[in-house]
């Protein structure tokens, strides 16, 4: 779904809350996140694979969307914070029990696997 197709009034409102958070990277962001805000250094070191780009990427969208809030401090070298914004946290609120639910069918499948 297009970011633009996203901020139909008309589009069904689960649609519309996947299209804040569709992609690889931004729900695991937003659990990082909620523990306090986090410096672009330490977000990368805990997701491997995460490119700089695509992560500067990522939290630009995500404080468009207004999830993020960016601080950057007037100090050498340049120490820029992200924090989840109220909004941020309200969707993490929200996804909770989505995320109880994704737990509960790892577990069922682990059960349902053969032992070798």
């Amino acid at each position: 779904m297009t970011r633009s197709r996203a901020q139909d009034p008309n589009l069904c409102g689960v649609t519309a809350a996947i299209a804040v958070i569709d992609g690889k990277w931004k729900s695991i962001l937003l659990w990082l996140l909620e523990s306090g805000p986090r410096r672009p250094g330490e977000l990368r070191r805990q997701l491997p694979g995460l490119t700089e780009k695509v992560l500067t990427q990522t939290l630009r969208e995500m404080e468009a969307d207004g999830l993020v809030h960016r601080e950057v401090y007037d100090v050498l070298p340049l120490r820029t914070e992200y924090s989840l914004t109220g909004f941020g946290r309200e969707l993490s609120e929200a996804l909770a029990p989505l995320s109880d639910w994704g737990h509960r069918r790892l577990e069922k499948l682990a059960a349902s696997q053969p032992v070798s």
